[in-house]
């Protein structure tokens, strides 16, 4: 088959994943139900007259808390907008009365203040209702207190200066006469139909819609997404030693981690008629004898999707930085990136360097596949000769060709081979450019502000398009079918149609990338007809 067949199978592939990455659910495989315990949390869907909801701030957080049950109603990000220079902060969790995100946890088990048998949630004692961490301070403490039959519960959330991860622990101090069987639990709950007025962060173009969704870590897999239809179809239930639970959208994350030295059970279910999701961790039975004391603690992750602060808070936590199936390479290359970018301080930049590092070091690989694609573009000459001295004798026709090629040393798949191992390596690039937040909102010139976002003007797919033409009008044409050659012109509108929803930083990649293989096809293509194999005629 010519090359140039090949590398339209090729480009009909890259557009076919595309597509189906754009209709595509990526869901995790279903788990195995290891026990079948019923769930005994109750959810703060009821309120008591007494409750109030209070607010806490630190440099990059700012919460609500609801003092019945002493869950996290609202979260804001201070540190990132909700557009684009809109000086509103992002806000992850909601409480809105048509849709609800929020981080609920609390005490279960036989004596458990939040037992669902008992029909309520405690009501916490607070002494202010607004806590703020001043100036020069690096941690503020927030406990909640409920004493109840000689039992003393104190639930304290602890923020950290600069830190999305948040010290949740309970203090239970049992000064009744009997021991008493608590369990915590912590669970992310989030209604599944997005209101109009809330806009989910989804991502841009074909193949870039970001999950929305659960997911979670155990003993038995890193990380695995399981999505809102997957939660209401089969509930999960996994015993494991470590791990954590999470709720997923593009670029920002919610996740309970509970305490790694115990068995904790992961669990999921819908409610509401399927028109909310839950998925949340419940941890050992813990005991407290009579006249004792005790504390849990788990962590709350309320923020960014920054893997270098995930990787600190939990083990296999930055995996939720969604990469897609080539994380292993993506991974590398983002720090890369994150290098270049600490020393030229432009995201626009640093992705124009890295793309001729990564072209560099695919240079032998670019090299063999574009002398290929030249030498049967020099070579055309004489194959014609070749069809017109032997007509349509295919048998003596294909004889002579592969003489032809055998005498220049050309290889008429030499240009595939090297594309197909490149591929991994440019999908790669792609998901790491499409899911970084530190992109979003990233400027790098001129009218481009925002690095996540498409082009407004069009100009860079216009860009894109127009080299990726001037590249096919520079690759040899060995194609007759009339079909073919129809899709070989077209290629480059479809492609650009695609990009002009991409992010910019993506498509400023694509341009570079076609750039450098613009020259490098001069380059080789004057090579060969220094060493005159143009000047070669067919016998």
């Amino acid at each position: 088959m010519a090359a140039q067949r090949n590398i339209l199978v090729i480009a009909l592939l890259i557009v076919s994943f595309f597509i189906w990455q754009a209709w595509q659910h990526d869901h995790a495989p279903k788990p195995i139900i290891e026990n079948q315990q019923t769930e005994q949390m109750v959810s703060n869907d009821s309120t008591s007259s007494s409750a109030k909801i209070i607010t806490v701030k630190s440099d990059v957080l700012s919460l609500t808390i609801n003092t019945y049950g002493g869950d996290v109603q609202s979260a804001d990000l201070l540190k990132y907008d909700q557009t684009l220079n809109s000086k509103t902060p992002y806000q992850l969790l909601i409480t809105k009365p048509d849709f609800v995100y929020v981080a609920e946890s609390g005490l279960a088990g036989k004596d458990g203040p939040d037992n669902a048998q008992k029909g309520a949630r405690p009501v916490y004692k607070v002494t202010q209702n607004e806590f703020v961490l001043a100036d020069g301070q690096e941690e503020l403490r927030v406990p909640l207190t409920y004493t109840k039959d000689g039992v003393k519960y104190t639930k304290t959330y602890t923020l950290k200066r600069g830190k999305y991860a948040i010290d949740v622990s309970y203090d239970i101090e049992n000064k009744s006469a009997s021991p008493i069987e608590v369990t915590m639990y912590g669970q992310l709950k989030q209604t599944i139909a997005l209101p109009n007025d809330i806009v989910s962060e989804g991502g841009s173009g074909l193949g870039l819609s970001a999950f929305r969704g659960a997911a979670y870590s155990s003993s038995e897999t890193n990380y695995s997404k399981y999505s809102f239809d997957d939660i209401k179809s089969d509930n999960l239930k996994i015993n494991t030693q470590t791990g954590w639970i999470a709720m997923l959208q593009h670029y920002f994350a919610s996740a309970w981690i509970p305490s790694q030295n115990q068995e904790n059970h992961i669990y999921s279910r819908s409610t509401n008629n399927d028109t909310q999701a839950t998925i949340g961790f419940r941890g050992e039975n813990t005991t407290i004898a009579s006249g004792s004391r005790q504390t849990i603690n788990a962590q709350l992750w309320l923020g960014p999707e920054i893997q270098s602060e995930l990787k600190d808070t939990a083990q296999h936590l930055d995996l939720i930085v969604d990469y897609g199936w080539l994380w292993f390479l993506s991974q590398p290359l983002f720090y890369l990136l994150k290098f270049i970018q600490s020393f030229v301080s432009n995201w626009g930049v640093a992705i124009i360097i890295i793309t001729f590092i990564v072209r560099g070091i695919l240079f032998p690989l670019t090299r063999t596949q574009y002398r290929s694609l030249a030498k049967m573009k020099l070579l055309q000459p004489r194959l014609q000769a070749l069809k017109e001295r032997y007509g349509d004798d295919s048998k003596k026709m294909g004889q002579a060709t592969m003489e032809l090629y055998s005498q220049e040393k050309v290889n008429p798949l030499g240009g595939c081979l090297p594309l197909l191992i490149q591929m991994p390596i440019f999908l790669s690039l792609f998901y790491m450019l499409g899911n970084s937040i530190e992109l979003r909102h990233a400027p790098f010139m001129l009218w481009i502000n925002d690095l996540s976002a498409q082009d407004p003007y069009y100009v860079l797919p216009l860009i894109m398009g127009l080299t990726m033409f001037l590249i096919q009008k520079m690759s040899p044409t060995t194609v007759n079918d009339p079909m073919q050659k129809k899709l070989m012109t077209f290629m480059p509108v479809i492609f650009t149609a695609f990009f002009l929803w991409f992010p910019s930083g993506l498509v400023l990649y694509y341009i570079v990338s076609n750039l450098f293989t613009i020259v490098q096809q001069r380059v080789i293509y004057w090579e060969l007809e220094k060493n005159g194999l143009h000047e070669k005629k067919a016998k």
